[in-house]
């Protein structure tokens, strides 16, 4: 396993011994002093037992499907998968994930890397070039504390190279950090080295250290400009042929085997595809898969764009995400405003989707019909009405999401909900 069993359990041990109290939105005034365990044993009710509005919900039964399809897809195309945890930053959600087979857990900023070992994480893999002095000290004195502990991470410039050779020289490093390339996804695009040729002078550079040993090549076909299938086909192409270049050039030399990387959510089945024609290299090759937003999926940005709508019989994920918020003013028969806002929903990318509508009379749920959420303000969500939609003050709203990647940030401690309303335990987040 990539984890420490004994240090993740018992620091998952500690999360549920944390007490209960103002920090966590939404949780029951009346649960005061409880240890989160001890609320999760209550298996209190999300409506009826004295949850506060706004209060996000993650629905137990759609996580756990999402989370085994997701392993079942990686094992039928032969992919190593490690998730890109900034999506949840949930030690709890990381654990389930490895027991799903995850060979680690992806980070981008040296945070999540501290999270991460403190819950256990012996596979990391940060989509990022690290160039942070004080966070390459802490590096070398994991790397050096525990033989145990793989670390990978991109390079995508000769710079980036000198800094993190002097800072891990400095701290008298003694294994080296695996690292690989960065290929660029095309002018534009977010990080990574443009050209093959800048990609060679980048693995040149890593070549003239001791301190770190290049291993693969890697990249993010997310940020393809105008993406479409062709296109991140093309660019997947490219990355494979440089580190079948690297490897006859040698440039492999040390390693035990080449990681060929990248996998968002948008692409993974052209990811798949591709992958599985990787010509035999010098080493074994180490597939790996980084999709992250599955573990809750949206009602938004991946609901559209999953592969999982192109390829319907590899199966499909769920959104596992409703916010529920209060309408507390009715002003006129077309508007209406709930208590949830920017500082509860994500809406980056989409607006929230009204759902459904929980009575406050009688308890029955019953359609949004006619209901759209038209606009956020920090607090309060913008709510259009159609003639004869049935919405009243002291309703509950219950709202799909869009984007998990800004869903989870803003709450520290997520109910995980059942089907019939049963909140079975609490997810704990830390960004």
């Amino acid at each position: 396993m990539p984890a420490d069993n004994a240090v993740a359990a018992e620091q998952l041990t500690r999360l549920a011994d944390e007490r209960v109290d103002h920090r966590f939105k939404g949780l029951p005034p009346d649960a005061e002093g409880l240890t989160v365990g001890e609320l999760a044993a209550q298996r209190r009710n999300l409506f009826t037992g004295g949850f506060t509005t706004p209060v996000l919900a993650l629905s137990a039964e759609s996580l756990e499907h999402n989370l085994a399809l997701l392993e079942t897809y990686a094992e039928r195309h032969g992919l190593a998968f490690a998730p890109h945890g900034k999506t949840s930053m949930s030690p709890q959600l990381f654990a389930r994930q490895l027991e799903r087979g995850a060979w680690g857990i992806t980070a981008a900023v040296p945070h999540q890397v501290r999270v991460y070992r403190a819950y256990g994480i012996r596979r990391i893999f940060l989509a990022n070039e690290l160039v942070d002095a004080a966070a390459l000290r802490l590096l070398a004195a994991e790397l050096e504390s525990d033989p145990d502990f793989r670390f990978v991470c991109y390079v995508d410039s000769v710079r980036g190279v000198e800094l993190m050779d002097e800072a891990l020289s400095a701290a008298g490093a003694t294994r080296p950090v695996e690292v690989v390339v960065e290929l660029g996804a095309g002018e534009g695009a977010r990080t990574g080295a443009r050209t093959d040729a800048d990609c060679t002078a980048v693995a040149d550079a890593v070549a003239a250290t001791r301190t770190l040993r290049l291993t693969g090549v890697a990249g993010y076909e997310g940020e393809v400009p105008e993406a479409t299938a062709e296109r991140v086909r093309d660019w997947l192409h490219r990355l494979v042929s440089i580190a079948a270049a690297f490897d006859k050039e040698g440039r492999f030399a040390g390693a035990e085997e080449i990681i060929v990387s990248a996998g968002g959510s948008a692409w993974f089945d052209t990811v798949a595809e591709v992958f599985a024609d990787i010509p035999e290299l010098s080493l074994p090759v180490l597939k790996l898969l980084r999709s992250g937003a599955y573990v809750s999926h949206d009602d938004g940005h991946y609901k559209h764009l999953t592969p999982f709508n192109r390829v319907p019989q590899e199966g499909a994920l769920e959104p596992a995400f409703r916010l529920w918020a209060q309408v507390v003013s009715r002003p006129t028969p077309e508007q209406a405003f709930g208590n949830a806002g920017k500082r509860d929903a994500a809406y980056d990318l989409d607006l929230p989707e009204a759902q459904v509508v929980r009575d406050a009379r009688t308890g029955d749920v019953r359609p949004a019909t006619g209901i759209t959420v038209t606009g956020l303000s920090d607090q309060h969500a913008w709510i259009r009405t159609e003639e004869g939609a049935d919405l009243e003050v002291g309703d509950w709203l219950g709202m799909g999401l869009s984007h998990p990647c800004t869903s989870f940030d803003k709450w520290q401690l997520i109910p995980l909900v059942e089907a019939d309303g049963t909140v079975s335990d609490y997810i704990r987040t830390f960004f």
